[in-house]
């Protein structure tokens, strides 16, 4: 089947496809994953964020990631990377979140759509394939990164970033059962920078519904647009028993929940970067507001390679900040990332377990709320487990 032509969607240069339940647009700079519209029923649901300035011309000297920043894009090695490590210079969030993607093959049956982009990384030299598959009668994306013919330890991730309506704790956040939880131990903007920051620095908490602030006191991060003005990150670290870990948003006024699911033994933490006007420099300028990363990765928050290989508080507690890759044994990296209506009365999600079908395959997932609300997503769990 011919493959989808280059369209400006946004600004950005754009492969689009579609399936029963998904349309999705990938960038070419930078492989972001965004818009897409997820139907439910007579309903759709477009949950991922775009950069305020997607349509106009930005300065010169920023990073092509911060042109296309929008929905989700896949980081290795993953974060800031301001400092080399054996001579590797990467950008910000690695060549994968920045530079130009091929599109190799594009394929399309009666139950799923893929699209296979490539990249040749030149800083450390090797390759990068991603899949991202739409299944028919399933409002989710599949999504396989197999990382190719290179050597040594990286960090790695997704960015997910979802937009907020404008309103005060319209969204209930919550993740899987986690062993640690901690606010980045420096200050995540700094006001001589003209960013700001609400959490105090190094905070470990157990719960996201209580985490402290600078300023004194605790406030609730399972509550989001919150703490308007001020730009945070936190991470906590999955259970790594668990069969999957996950991360949920429920919008009870539209009666969605946005999830994702990954493997915690490749990807072991969750990054929560919440992002409510706290920038006031360029390119952000006070406006990317109401945002928040939720932000899947093996690696030291989002410090970068070098801070990710050298030891840090979480390797001493032998929880670990790199994945190894072997040339002779392409490492694979899956994510779901799906949308479910919830019944009224659903507030946080509290539990996602997989369903049985009638085979004795996993039929979907059940996610249940902390009020004891159900709700049914028909989801391929096995995927997470495939190519690995």
């Amino acid at each position: 089947m011919s493959p989808p032509l280059l369209r400006t969607v946004l600004g950005q240069p754009s492969w689009s496809f579609e399936s029963s339940h998904v349309s999705a647009n990938l960038t070419q700079v930078g492989g972001h994953l965004a818009p897409v519209v997820f139907r439910l029923g007579e309903k759709t649901v477009s949950p991922y964020s775009v950069a305020p300035w997607a349509e106009e011309t930005l300065g010169p000297g920023l990073p092509p990631l911060l042109h296309a920043l929008r929905g989700d894009f896949f980081c290795a090695p993953f974060g800031g990377n301001g400092t080399p490590w054996r001579g590797e210079r990467h950008p910000p969030h690695g060549e994968t979140a920045n530079a130009n993607w091929s599109l190799d093959a594009f394929e399309k049956s009666d139950s799923r759509v893929t699209l296979h982009a490539s990249l040749a990384t030149t800083v450390r030299k090797g390759r990068v394939d991603k899949f991202l598959s739409l299944v028919a009668g399933h409002t989710a994306v599949y999504s396989r990164h197999v990382l190719s013919g290179m050597s040594g330890p990286i960090s790695l991730g997704h960015h997910a970033m979802l937009k907020f309506p404008e309103v005060p704790g319209s969204g209930a956040v919550s993740t899987s059962r986690f062993v640690r939880g901690q606010v980045l131990p420096m200050r995540f903007e700094q006001p001589e920078n003209f960013g700001y920051s609400a959490l105090k620095p190094g905070a470990m908490f157990r719960s996201l519904k209580k985490v402290a602030l600078a300023t004194g006191g605790v406030t609730d991060l399972s509550s989001y647009p919150a703490r308007k003005g001020y730009d945070d990150l936190v991470m906590m670290t999955a259970d790594a028993t668990l069969p999957f870990a996950w991360s949920a948003v429920v919008r009870a006024a539209e009666g969605t929940v946005w999830f994702a699911l990954r493997d915690p033994r490749v990807l072991r933490h969750t990054i929560l970067w919440m992002s409510n006007s706290g920038r006031h420099y360029a390119p952000w300028n006070g406006r990317h507001s109401a945002v928040m990363g939720i932000e899947e990765v093996t690696g030291c928050f989002h410090l970068g390679l070098a801070e990710s290989v050298k030891p840090n508080a979480l390797s001493a507690a032998r929880l670990p900040t790199t994945v190894r890759l072997n040339p002779k044994k392409p490492t694979t990296v899956n994510y779901i990332m799906a949308v479910a209506a919830v019944p009224k009365g659903f507030d946080h999600v509290a539990e996602i377990r997989a369903v049985k079908g009638a085979a004795g395959g996993a039929a979907g997932v059940e996610l249940v709320a902390e009020s004891g609300k159900r709700a049914t997503c028909a989801l391929d769990v096995e995927f997470l487990r495939g190519e690995s």
